[in-house]
């Protein structure tokens, strides 16, 4: 009999081992995550054990990228942006097919709501509301054009595309503006929620890659090389104002010097900054990486490119790294240290040349766009918490 005074909830990828405490004869294993501490037992002893050992039921299974195990946590993509982005794309100068009038659609006026992917044990469930106005306009050969307004309020994943409510009005009052009007209800409802699906359907397409995860022993070369074209169009990192990019100018700069910790291993650290598929995964697109000396990367959309001065797994990677908006040809160093400490893993990140007037944004993009996404992406932020 044995009285359990804590317990710790481990939510990093540690948690991905079974964990077993023996006492009076029996074994009680946790492959959970859950870690027992604190037992008065007799004098036993606190077991982990290893990889193979224990009751095969109970070990969690092993991923190549040492997150969300069988797809079974809750994740979610925010797909607002691409969005707003996409519908402006497929209302952009669009033509509705008429024997009668030339009626065009411009542009979108007004896009207001949300949308994202999410995976829930396996399961892909998309949610988006929007509320769009679109600017249009006709006219009869060459007389006056009329111009009007078309509204949908309530595209969701509530309400199929066919039941769409689309509202047209036109600003003019007279007999042409009329017909017009009735022009672009008969023809134009359909082309509309043609669009609408083409949204919804892209919508899907995109943000299900990297959505249900490979699990041992899926991740083939031949996969990952489908990764590596294209850049990311969902993360908009905070643009950097240079109002010169002439070879050659004189650049003023600084260093950033950065220190993070990590609830991982040292190699699992260096393994999210140089594995393909886990670089894909924290940056929520496809991505280019070579990691080899020499070797060259891209990143998020292309925004961040550079190469591999030097790999040490497990202890250190270097860098020539750039953003895409500063001066031709100028690149920054960065150094990236790994330290593996008893309970955590500490990362310091040493960064120069970079341009002085852009220290405070870039640092500040390496929160949001690396550290943060990394710790969100594989749990590397969680550490031990008392339940009392």
């Amino acid at each position: 009999m044995f009285l359990l005074r804590r317990s710790y909830l481990v939510l990093s990828s540690w948690s991905l081992q079974e964990y077993r405490v023996e006492s009076a004869g029996y074994t009680v294993t946790s492959a959970a995550g859950l870690l027992h501490r604190d037992y008065d037992f007799g004098n036993r002893l606190l077991v982990m054990a290893k990889w193979g050992e224990g009751d095969p039921r109970w070990i969690v299974e092993e991923r190549p990228d040492a997150t969300n195990v069988n797809n079974w946590h809750w994740t979610e993509r925010n797909a607002s942006p691409w969005s707003q982005e996409r519908i402006k794309e497929l209302f952009k100068d669009l033509k509705i097919p008429s024997d009668e009038a030339d009626i065009i659609i411009h542009e979108v006026e007004k896009c207001d709501g949300e949308a994202s992917a999410n995976n829930r044990k396996g399961k892909l469930i998309f949610f988006y509301e929007w509320n769009i106005i679109l600017k249009w306009s006709g006219k009869f050969g060459d007389n006056t054009e009329h111009k009007g307004k078309i509204t949908i309020p309530n595209l969701s994943e509530e309400n199929d595309v066919s039941e769409v409510d689309i509202q047209v009005t036109i600003s003019d009052n007279d007999d042409e503006a009329h017909k017009l009007k009735e022009i672009m209800i008969k023809s134009g409802k359909d082309v509309i929620r043609e669009k609408l699906s083409q949204y919804v359907t892209c919508l899907k397409q995109e943000f299900s890659k990297g959505m249900i995860l490979p699990k041992k022993d899926e991740v083939k070369p031949d996969n990952i090389k489908n990764l590596t074209s294209g850049f990311n169009k969902k993360i908009n990192m905070v643009p950097i104002s240079m109002e010169s990019k002439q070879v050659g100018l004189k650049i003023e700069t600084s260093t950033i010097n950065i220190t993070q910790r990590f609830q991982c291993k040292a190699q699992e650290f260096y393994d999210a900054m140089t594995r393909i598929e886990m670089v894909t995964a924290f940056t929520r697109g496809p991505v280019k990486i070579d990691p080899v000396k020499g070797g060259k990367f891209e990143l998020f959309r292309g925004n961040i490119v550079g190469s591999f001065d030097e790999l040490v797994p497990g202890k250190k990677i270097v860098q020539q790294w750039r953003y895409k908006q500063w001066p031709d040809g100028h690149y920054s160093t960065v150094t990236i240290n790994i330290n593996e400490k008893s309970d955590h893993t500490e990362v310091q990140v040493i960064q120069t040349g970079v341009p002085k007037s852009e220290v405070d944004v870039t640092k500040e993009n390496w929160g949001r766009y690396y550290w943060d996404s990394m710790k969100v992406t594989f749990g590397f932020g969680a550490f031990f918490t008392s339940i009392n």
